[in-house]
Parts: structure tokens; C-alpha cells; sequence
């Protein structure tokens, strides 16, 4: 009879896991939660020096942690994190698809280099990332894309290039859990974040979080470790009947 309990099923421990956008924010969250977890991490961010910081805190909770230098919307950059990990560690386990880029431009003002920079960094560059992962990726192994409650609701800001690409993301994923979860043994879920701070909200308009607290049942704006304990849960064996699923995680609001 086996010994473990539910509390092992979220357990992480062997795994190794690549965060992108880990230099800031959720992003150290995410590292953070999954190393507390058991994993090894595989941090990936353009700003090389404070990934370092990222990699300090993983290493602080007993971890490995190797940075890698990245634009994930290139496909050499995203293969190259994976190539990374394989050298390093000898396998991928877990993608956490969070590099991403939000605006807020009136739709008759947005140019098309700013429409498509939003969208080659939050939908391509997550399919760039999931595509390198997905060839090498065993059975049981993981992808999680942040996507967001704009996917679903308005933000009520004038965001159409965000709002398009966190949308575009949840039918990436329902397609890739489609065509790797059977076949492969990979699967793939999205979580939809509501108000968290993060430097992506600090780029708001002053009070826009408070202003929208209204809308929220649970009255108040998240915490980031609340969004990392449901990344280590998609992470987990705990989640291995979940797949092609969007977790929303926002107090409330899209209910409301």
C-alpha cells in the first residue's frame, strides 16, 4: 500500500523547471514557489543582472539554478534556453510561460509596431517557448501560460493588443493540450490572473487597482504567492487530470 499522502502528490522534488520573465514580479514568485517545491530552476529574462537576484532566492531554498539571457520572441532564444536546461540538468519538466509586455493605448492611437510587439512577446514567444519544450518534454511534464482575466472580461482600460494576446494564449493552450496530451503525455493549462501587483501594474494608471476593487468579491488585489501556489499545483501531479484548462484566479471578478 502506498505511503504517500496528498500533500506528496504536489511535490516537485527530481524536476527541473523553466520560468520565463523570472527577473521581476510573479516571475520570482513562480521561482521561488517552484523551488520550495523541489525543482530545479531554469530562469529566463532579458535583463541578465537581476536574474541573478532570482537565482540567489532559488538558491537561498536549497536549489539549483542556472540563467539564461533571452528574447523569447526569437526561436533561437527560445530553443537555446531549452538547449541550456538539457546541458545543465538533463531534462525539462516544467514550462511556466510568463515573459510578457502589457499596454494600455487607445485602439484609434495603438501603431502597428506597438499592436505587434504586445503580441510577439505574450502569445509568439510563449509558442516559441512551448514549441522548444514540447520536443524534449517527457511524459508527465507540464506547461503553464499566464494568460489573464482580460482574456475573459474587460479590464476597462484600452487594451486591445493585451486583451488579443492573452485571448490568443488560452486557445493556444486548449490546441497544444489537445495535440500533446494524448500523444505525448504533456500537459498544458492556462492560469488567468486577476489584480496582482506586479511591474506590469505598476505601469497603471495611478489608483486603477483600487478603482476596480468593486468589481472584486474577495475585496482586495492578490498576492503573488496565492498565483504561485496555483502554478505549483498545474506543476504537479496533483493536477494530472487537468489539462487544456484556463484556472482563473482573481477574487472573483469574472463572476461578479
Amino acid at each position: 500500500m502506498s505511503t504517500n499522502t496528498v500533500l506528496d502528490r504536489f511535490r516537485l522534488d527530481g524536476k527541473v523547471a523553466i520560468v520565463t520573465g523570472a527577473s521581476s514580479g510573479l516571475g520570482v514568485a513562480f521561482g521561488k514557489a517552484l523551488a520550495e517545491a523541489g525543482a530545479d530552476l531554469v530562469l529566463a529574462a532579458r535583463r541578465a543582472d537581476r536574474l541573478e537576484n532570482t537565482r540567489a532566492l532559488i538558491e537561498e531554498r536549497g536549489r539549483r539554478a542556472l540563467t539564461v539571457t533571452a528574447d523569447v520572441t526569437q526561436p533561437d532564444d527560445a530553443q537555446a534556453v531549452v538547449d541550456a536546461a538539457l546541458a545543465e540538468f538533463g531534462r525539462v519538466d516544467v514550462l511556466v510561460n510568463n515573459a510578457g509586455k502589457g499596454t494600455a493605448v487607445p485602439a484609434t492611437r495603438e501603431t502597428p509596431e506597438e499592436f505587434r510587439e504586445v503580441i510577439d512577446i505574450n502569445l509568439n514567444g510563449s509558442y516559441w517557448m512551448a514549441q522548444a519544450c514540447g520536443r524534449v518534454m517527457k511524459p508527465g511534464s507540464s506547461i503553464i501560460n499566464v494568460a489573464s482575466v482580460v482574456a475573459l472580461t474587460s479590464g476597462r482600460l484600452p487594451q486591445a493588443a493585451y486583451s488579443a494576446s492573452k485571448a490568443g494564449l488560452t486557445g493556444l493552450t486548449r490546441d497544444l493540450a489537445v495535440q500533446w496530451t494524448g500523444r505525448k503525455g504533456i500537459r498544458v493549462n492556462a492560469l488567468a490572473p486577476g489584480f496582482f501587483p506586479s511591474e506590469m501594474s505598476d505601469q497603471f494608471p495611478e489608483g486603477y487597482i483600487e478603482s476596480q476593487l468593486p468589481r472584486v468579491p474577495a475585496g482586495r488585489p492578490g498576492d503573488p504567492e496565492e498565483l504561485a501556489a496555483a502554478v505549483v499545483f498545474l506543476a504537479s501531479p496533483a493536477a494530472a487530470y487537468v489539462t487544456g484548462a484556463t484556472l482563473v484566479v482573481d477574487g472573483g471578478l469574472t463572476v461578479s
